[in-house]
């Protein structure tokens, strides 16, 4: 008997655990909290293979939040979850991300962030917790708006210490913590599963 491949709202619901516990519950983005009580977060999956077929969606996805008012869709996660296993090839292809920010001339206008379960800063071990600040569940492709971004800036005026202030945070968590979270693949669907037996 073969089991069924995870469903698309899954995803969803493992990447907005992993918002959440993680970067609202460690407070690493001080943005983030406004933007997800307010419902103004949109999540796109897709389950393809194909990087062609990823840049056609990452430039429907583009074109879709910037066609929307920032009140409804302030930024958008484009979430991998059978695409680019490898932090590597993962990050080369941003570079084609990048240009295809450009050729649709959006780049000054809206930016492309990016998480990857295996994040890996230049010069750090791969089991080194600092690198929790850009781990996700899925490999993801975070679509914000620069207007956004500067609002948010100017209410935080310290945004160059945000990333001082979460090696910080994780270094005193430690790797040990960060497990603990539980926001890995799967991890809403085994509380669900858990919440089912106790019932």
């Amino acid at each position: 008997m073969t089991s069924s491949p995870p469903s698309i709202s899954l995803f969803i619901c493992d990447t907005v655990r992993w918002l959440e516990r993680a970067v609202i519950g460690l407070n690493l983005c001080p943005f983030a909290k406004g933007v997800h009580v307010k419902g103004q977060i949109h999540y796109a999956v897709t389950l393809t293979k194909d990087l062609n077929e990823v840049l056609e969606i990452l430039r429907s996805e583009l074109s879709a939040l910037i066609a929307t008012p920032a009140e409804v869709r302030d930024t958008s996660l484009l979430i991998l979850p059978n695409c680019l296993p490898d932090f590597l090839d993962f990050n080369d292809f941003l570079e084609r991300a990048e240009a295809l920010l450009e050729e649709i001339e959006l780049d000054g206008v809206l930016q492309i962030a990016s998480f990857h379960p295996q994040f890996q800063f230049a010069g750090t071990g791969a089991d080194d917790v600092t690198n929790c600040t850009n781990r996700s569940p899925y490999p993801t492709l975070h679509l914000l708006r620069e207007g956004s971004i500067d609002r948010a800036v100017e209410v935080f005026p310290e945004a160059e210490t945000i990333f001082e202030r979460n090696i910080e945070v994780l270094q005193a968590l430690g790797m040990q913590g960060w497990s603990a979270l539980d926001i890995g693949p799967g991890a809403s669907e085994r509380l669900t599963s858990v919440s089912s037996k106790a019932v």
